[in-house]
């Protein structure tokens, strides 16, 4: 009997080392003629384990991580084919606490299956939302959407249904599905991690999309930072086509619906909504003012649903198995499961996708099992580059839209990034300020001076130049920023700035310059 050994071709894993490692097993294979075949998974988002070589025999699969080439031949001689025993064995995946913990829906598939097989996908529960949704009504499937309490999964959490019912309702001769794949936080990589482990999944989510909004053209809009997860969709939607999954009649319910994917240059700024519009029609990356909302006007000036990735890969879940089973899950109005993206100075870096409700506390100190270095955590910030540090006695914190801006805080696109105690706070809010002034599209003033003008005052601050003075002004900026700039680049900056400020004042109180000894 073959068997099947699974080597990641995710991002991150050949970042390590697995293209190497997966060389040395087809010539382990071949030289001692074993009957294997290798088979090219995404991540299961365990990151300090990759490489991370998983071998399925007797109904099981068994895993070795992290593995170098130079492991591969020891592994075959101590029986890795029969899920021998070694010091890299990591006993049967599904049981690991990190992946045992989890709630995985929306990523129920990663790491399991090959995600350009059309077969391996429909056998583990593909396509079953698709086939539910051919048969209902535009409006059926929006009702399904909005009653599943689904929000925005890549920033201020939005209803899903709702702007689906928006552009379903608009009038327009021509309807446009826009997915946000340009995933530019530091420390996310959900949306990465979907488009190269079960591409298939965010195609079925936008031919959904497309049909529950009399919608006929999808764009997925990613970066040019993407190559691995670019050439993934193209090829699995090039499959899908011929599969009759996509085109001109989506699985012969004569609805059209068809998917192209763009990449963009890379700018940050591009992953605004109308920013990335304007670069998706060949100009330049800049917010427009609202409104027209893009489901009105929005590619092209046609009614458009914009999504991020994660919304649209949970829809096919809810479709399959119904609103209310995905509105079990979560709290509050923050309904379902949500992959946190954990990073940074942490222990267990990696994608865990959990129902809502976990505290913040949890999630840093539990899950990701504090910081790698061993020290105390001292800061962590949650929603990218834009959102706010919290302290650790924030940690009480439901991982919860409103709890998190209860407290001044965003959840945006889930990542968590992990600080220890040798973080410089006031550092980081320079960082924020000139990020900020460096991915301005420069439409607005309160953005593009506002930043500048906020590096400079951190500058007199770590100079100690009037402190006190300045650490009002850089308040007072940060007032006209969030509530005078077009989009959230320049409304959110102050979140970063305003809690390291507010929360570790202490390193916004340099000790005053001593001048050397003659």
């Amino acid at each position: 009997m073959t068997v099947k050994i699974y080597v990641p071709r995710d991002a991150a894993a050949l970042a390590l080392g697995a293209e190497k490692v997966a060389k040395a097993i087809a010539q382990e294979i071949v030289a001692r003629g074993l009957d294997a075949e290798i088979i090219r998974n995404g991540s299961r988002g365990m990151f300090w384990l990759e490489p991370l070589v998983e071998v399925e025999a007797a109904g099981k699969r068994v895993g070795y991580g992290p593995v170098r080439a130079s492991d591969v031949p020891v592994l075959f001689d101590t029986g890795m084919m029969s899920a021998g025993d070694h010091p890299l064995c990591l006993g049967e995946v599904e049981d690991l606490p990190f992946l045992k913990g989890q709630t995985r829906l929306t990523f129920a598939r990663c790491g399991i299956t090959d995600p350009l097989s059309l077969a391996d996908y429909e056998a583990h529960g593909g396509l079953a939302g698709l086939r539910r949704a051919v048969s209902l009504t535009s409006a059926e499937i929006v009702k399904e959407v909005t009653d599943s309490g689904l929000r925005g999964r890549g920033g201020a959490g939005f209803p899903t249904g709702i702007k689906w019912k928006t552009v379903l309702d608009a009038a327009g001769e021509r309807k446009y599905i826009v997915c946000n794949a340009d995933e530019g936080d530091s420390g996310t990589f959900a949306d990465r991690m979907i488009m190269e482990g079960d591409p298939f999944v965010l195609i079925e989510g936008m031919a959904i999309a497309g049909l529950a909004t009399s919608a006929t053209k999808g764009f997925i809009y990613t970066r040019s930072e993407y190559p691995h997860a670019i050439a993934a969709m193209s090829e699995a939607i090039g499959i899908a086509r011929r599969a009759g999954i996509l085109g001109l009649s989506v699985l012969g319910s004569g609805r059209a619906f068809d998917i192209e994917v763009r990449t963009g240059a890379g700018a940050y700024v591009c992953g605004e909504e109308t920013a990335l519009l304007n670069s998706l029609e060949g100009k330049r990356g800049v917010v427009r003012a609202k409104p027209p909302l893009p489901a009105y006007k929005g590619l092209f000036d046609c009614p458009t649903v914009i999504n991020n990735v994660i919304s649209l890969a949970s829809v096919p879940v809810i479709m399959e198995k119904g609103a209310a089973f995905y509105r079990d899950f979560g709290m509050g109005r923050s309904r379902g499961t949500i992959p946190l993206q954990i990073a940074g100075n942490v222990r267990y870096g990696g994608l865990y996708e959990t129902a809502f409700g976990l505290s913040l506390g949890d999630i840093v100190d539990k899950i990701g099992g504090g910081t790698r270095t061993g020290r105390p955590v001292k800061a962590v910030q949650v929603g990218g580059p834009l959102g706010a540090y919290f302290p650790r006695a924030l940690f009480d914190t439901p991982f919860d839209y409103e709890a998190f801006a209860a407290k001044d805080g965003l959840i945006g696109h889930a990542g968590i990034v992990v600080f220890d105690d040798t973080a410089d706070m006031l550092k980081q809010a320079r960082f924020a300020m000139e990020f900020c002034a460096v991915e301005s599209c420069g439409k607005c003033t309160p953005c593009r001076i506002g930043s500048t003008r906020g590096v400079e005052t951190v500058d007199k601050i770590v100079q100690g130049i009037e402190p006190e003075k300045n650490r009002a002004l850089l308040a007072d900026l940060c007032n006209t920023m969030k509530f005078g700039s077009l989009c959230a680049l320049g409304g959110f900056t102050p979140y970063p700035v305003m809690s390291a400020m507010t929360h570790f004042p202490e390193d916004f109180s340099p000790a005053p310059m001593v001048e050397a000894a003659e």
